[in-house]
């Protein structure tokens, strides 16, 4: 394949190129690619040819059923769907501007920031911005930084899910979750002095995280640096609001950040067990797409999240 330069590749692409590629890969179809952009069949094979001609190689082979992508493709295929996004929600950003309501900002927040640092910077933003469309999606960091690379969201407060993602996205880190053991305000282990972790690891049901989440991962590790064996009768969860509700009504023991369950120990429907857990989980923080300047909205957020995090770790440190 020849070298296509950056420069080139811009002024060869257009939209109509983009989106005929994104409709290839929903519909694997060129006959309903040509109907959906509202051309005929012999039109979209020639645009076809003529987006593989400025790369210099074949994107979609030919086959009874439809076209399937090749290699470079299905790379085309994700950087198509990203600019698309990105074009997408400049013009109804813009839209909104001319419409006179201040914009959108769209924020990713793993449930541990979102009770206190996440809430607290959405309030103030929205005192300083009161016409400033906010859109808050709470997901774990492995689903944000999906969100984040296909540009659907802004900017995530989370952290790294996998080793090479420091090459793709910048991380400024903000704060620490603790992780804490709780069950039910009635349990049968509520109000218990002194409890030994191998026994509830046998003896009781436990309530955890894909092994995916850092989470997941700290408490294994914690085990793992104690020689303990992984409990047996275990419920994974996903869902941090459905793991909160199986723990209210069921015996499991549940492991969660501290920050996500409080609102849940101030009301007394769950209460903390005396069981100590060491293993630290990385620090979350800010994550944005690497090389890409923030829009005025995202730097403001960003600047409140950071003086909420400062301020509370001031607090807390006062407080030890």
């Amino acid at each position: 394949m020849a070298a296509v330069s950056q420069t080139a590749l811009l002024n060869r692409l257009r939209y109509k190129h983009l989106l005929m590629i994104r409709l290839l890969d929903e519909r694997r179809n060129l006959h309903r690619v040509a109907e959906a952009m509202n051309m005929s069949q012999p039109a979209a094979t020639r645009m076809l040819r003529e987006i593989e001609t400025t790369f210099d190689s074949t994107l979609f082979t030919r086959e009874a059923r439809g076209v399937v992508p090749t290699g470079l493709g299905e790379v085309l295929i994700g950087f198509a769907r990203n600019a698309l996004t990105r074009l997408d929600r400049c013009a109804g950003e813009l839209q909104r501007y001319r419409d006179g309501d201040g914009g959108e900002l769209v924020v990713g927040a793993i449930m541990g920031a979102a009770p206190d640092l996440v809430a607290r910077a959405v309030i103030d933003m929205k005192r300083q911005r009161p016409l400033l469309r906010i859109r808050l999606m709470g997901e774990t960091s492995d689903q944000l930084l999906d969100l984040l690379a296909r540009s659907r969201i802004d900017m995530a407060i989370g952290r790294y899910a996998a080793a090479l993602q420091h090459n793709e996205f910048d991380f400024e880190p903000l704060a620490n979750e603790r992780m804490i053991v709780v069950v039910r305000h009635d349990h049968a282990l509520a109000g218990t002095s002194r409890l030994d972790l191998a026994r509830l690891l046998e003896d009781w049901p436990w309530l955890v995280q894909p092994m995916a989440t850092p989470a997941r991962q700290a408490f294994e590790k914690e085990l793992e640096r104690r020689g303990l064996v992984s409990p047996r009768d275990t419920i994974e969860c996903g869902s941090i609001f459905a793991a909160l509700q199986l723990v209210r009504r069921g015996d499991g023991i549940l492991v969660m950040s501290e920050s996500v369950v409080r609102d849940y120990l101030d009301m007394g429907l769950i209460v903390r067990l005396p069981v100590q857990l060491d293993e630290v989980m990385a620090p979350f923080g800010i994550l944005t797409r690497r090389g890409e300047a923030l829009s005025t909205s995202a730097r403001q957020f960003a600047e409140l999240v950071r003086t909420i995090a400062a301020d509370e770790h001031d607090h807390l440190a006062g407080n030890g």
